[in-house]
């Protein structure tokens, strides 16, 4: 401006000196007069504006509308590319979070040279806010200010080529236990165990697969059978142990030909107990480099990938020491912007048991499927287990069986990542049947006495035939049966009616949105692990609601939810959100967060239904007509469920069994539990004996029943003819 300003001035002054006077000349005659001057005035931009477009660019990482704001000789000097990844390098280096700018002052020089003056803050994560006042010099190119680029604006002190570089100390991450204490991840040695079956000894075989065996939980038949057809000079990876539990037993162990021990320091799972709520680490990928550094983060460390591990990331971490330097060309430090200490990382306790988690896990080996065991009253999530699972050992590149194996983890077969628990979403089958009865009784159109006769066919849709479970099984028909006993005899065409008279009398909606209540159709709210809301779509027609009756259709739950729903029918009504963390405390013990119960509804039954609805869940247990008697029979623990068997587009039936127990006990509280087995056949026949095993172990500590498809626990044996007919024995839902 006042630049400006001298030019106008100046032309004034030039103007009044060239214009002659008033006066007349000599002779009399008058001269004549110039005419005014034409004055072209140049308007030149406020640099200011453009600075502030520049910085504001900076605060949002817009390094390409940065790059656009630079002069011709900035661009010559540095491409796009380099300019951004100096940009993105230096943020992450100070492990910048956020910046905010102030403009001091601008300053036109002449009409093409300006400068700004500012002040930067930036807001990092490791050393705090760092201060710095700098200047930004500008050339006027094609009538726009243009930014001339030099590190010096960014920190005055990276002039002259000196760059930044920091220092940084990572504490002990933290580790993760069980409610009782026990540790589920923590650091340890650890020890990767194989096999090269040409050097095994015959005549210490059989005490070789008993060790390992012994240390793994895995079936002598099966290890055997990993290098049945070996090369002799293969490696057969086995399994990884802790080093604790091969010191207990090491001179038997390094006496064995043929084992081969690798130890290695690692983050370490203890016996692989529930890996998909855990999670694991893995080291920061080249994608996510700079984010990480960004939030503090060193370029060798690992971080939680899934489960409690991510979820608690920012507890189980602490918080890193460190020092940011300037640094001049040759390395020499020449001065320190700032400094942090560092303090040890949290410690973080689920609700988990792990004994029972580990037998929970060992229930469904061999099924692709899930399992989850609540409190019933509570919400707390005591296991959950997902088949097939995976060793999250193996993510650590220095455990010597990774390289071997860690790509079975990436099986897109089996997907032994994915949650079954809480991110696949099923058709329930005739567990939903619960949801029926339950909107029969509300609705008033049919009430415990109601009575249908139940054959072996549904034919009350015009050019339909529906079939009970009865006719696919050669069985007789279950005849007249009052509502609860068409639950306990799990009778389609009963549940069948009630969709069709619900629809047809105009209760279109009430058995979805009563699904809706009960938890269906909408996440479960468990903060620490992802989950998906499976689907209860309204029905449309007369089919889609005869279909949802009996839980198929287009509806789809997760175990989680059904175990959810049952618990809620098992303790009066309160629907719990699930929780998988029981604290976490600082490495003193003082807590920083503490489970607490949290209800977040109630079911939209009246008190007298929901104890119709209960005793039909004990009947299907209790009654030698229930189908669930046969797999059940025999234990001591009162039980409350439901058989499901849900067709599905992948294959054979999907195997559900849900319910809870009613044992009353004050050492131990009362649990609900939700079994799937993916295509594995009928509910009573292998989703009701894992489901028993689950019950056994949590009661008594271990099991006392073998499944049908056992020769011992654990070991499979070969299907007979004769365990064919016994399991069409069992009634099916």
């Amino acid at each position: 401006m006042k630049f400006r300003s001298a030019i106008l001035i100046f032309m004034v002054l030039l103007l009044a000196a060239c214009t002659p006077g008033a006066k007349n000349p000599p002779n009399g005659h008058a001269t004549p007069t110039l005419r005014d001057p034409i004055v072209n005035t140049t308007t030149v931009p406020e640099p200011e504006t453009a600075a502030r477009t520049f910085l504001e660019a900076w605060k949002v990482d817009n390094y390409a509308a940065m790059y656009a704001q630079l002069t011709l000789l900035s661009k010559d000097a540095l491409i796009e590319g380099d300019f951004s990844n100096h940009l993105k390098d230096v943020s992450a280096t100070m492990s910048l979070q956020s910046l905010d700018f102030e403009i001091l002052q601008s300053l036109i020089k002449n009409p093409s040279e300006a400068q700004v003056a500012y002040r930067m803050t930036y807001h990092t994560v490791l050393v705090g806010d760092i201060v710095r006042e700098t200047v930004m010099n500008m050339s006027l190119q094609d009538d726009a200010w243009k930014v001339q680029w030099e590190d010096g604006m960014i920190l005055p002190e990276l002039r002259g080529g000196n760059h930044l570089s920091m220092d940084i100390s990572v504490p002990a991450r933290g580790n993760i236990y069980d409610a009782n204490g026990s540790a589920l991840a923590a650091q340890s040695d650890a020890v990767a165990l194989g096999i090269i079956p040409g050097q095994i000894n015959p005549d210490t075989e059989s005490a070789l697969l008993v060790e390992l065996s012994n240390l793994t939980n895995l079936n002598t038949d099966y290890i055997a059978s990993l290098y049945e057809f070996a090369q002799p000079d293969w490696y057969i990876p086995v399994g990884d142990v802790s080093s604790q539990a091969v010191n207990r037993r090491y001179d038997v162990l390094s006496s064995l030909e043929g084992l081969v021990m690798n130890s290695y320091n690692t983050r370490y799972y203890f016996d692989q107990a529930a890996p998909h709520a855990v999670g694991y680490v893995q080291p920061i990928s080249p994608e996510t480099m700079d984010e990480y550094r960004r939030r503090g983060y060193r370029v060798d460390e690992r971080v939680g990938m899934a489960g409690l591990e991510s979820w608690g990331e920012e507890y189980l971490t602490g918080q890193r020491g460190a020092s940011l330097y300037v640094v001049d060309q040759q390395g020499s430090v020449i001065t320190r912007l700032g400094q942090r200490e560092s303090e040890p990382a949290d410690e973080v306790y689920s609700t988990l048991d792990k004994d029972l988690q580990e037998q929970t896990q060992r229930a469904i080996e061999g099924f692709r499927g899930a399992i989850v065991v609540l409190e019933r009253d509570t919400g707390r999530i005591l296991a959950m287990a997902s088949g097939p699972t995976f060793d999250p050992n193996l993510f650590d590149p220095n455990n010597f069986n990774s390289g071997w194996v860690l790509g079975d983890v990436f099986n897109q077969d089996t997907v032994p990542l994915l949650n079954r628990a809480t991110q696949s979403a099923y058709p329930l089958g005739s567990v939903f049947k619960i949801i029926t009865m339950a909107t029969a009784l509300e609705t008033g159109v049919f009430n415990e006495f109601s009575e249908y006769n139940c054959t072996s066919t549904f034919t009350e849709l015009t050019g339909v035939t529906l079939y009970d479970w009865t006719y696919e099984k050669e069985k007789p028909a279950s005849g007249l049966l009052t509502l609860p006993e068409g639950l306990m005899r799990s009778c389609n065409p009963w549940f069948y009616h009630i969709g069709l008279e619900l629809y047809t009398l105009g209760y279109t909606e009430d058995l979805s949105k009563m699904a809706r209540a009960f938890g269906l159709g909408s996440p479960t709210g468990i903060e620490q692990l992802d989950e998906v809301a499976g689907n209860m779509p309204m029905p449309v027609n007369d089919n889609d609601a005869v279909q949802l009756a009996i839980g198929q259709g287009a509806m789809l739950a997760t175990p989680l939810q059904v175990a959810r729903f049952i618990a809620a029918v098992g303790n009066g009504g309160t629907l719990y959100r699930p929780q998988i963390v029981e604290k976490v405390t600082t490495p003193d013990g003082e807590p920083l967060i503490s489970f607490k119960v949290d209800p977040q509804g109630t079911l939209p039954v009246s008190v007298e239904n929901l104890q119709i609805i209960q005793d039909a869940m004990r009947s299907v247990v209790a009654d030698n007509r229930g189908t669930a008697h046969f797999a059940l029979a025999g234990l001591q623990v009162p039980i409350y469920g439901k058989t499901g068997t849900a067709t599905n587009s992948t294959g054979t039936s999907h195997a559900w069994f849900a319910g809870y127990t009613g044992a009353g006990r004050e050492d131990l509280p009362d649990i609900a539990i939700a079994v799937i087995a993916e295509n594995a056949g009928e509910g009573s026949e292998v989703a009701a004996p894992i489901f028993r095993r689950v019950v056994e172990a949590y009661f008594f500590g271990k099991p006392s029943r073998l499944y049908p498809w056992e020769s011992s626990f654990y070991v499979t044996r070969t299907p007979t003819s004769e365990f064919d007919e016994t399991a069409q024995e069992t009634p099916q839902p």
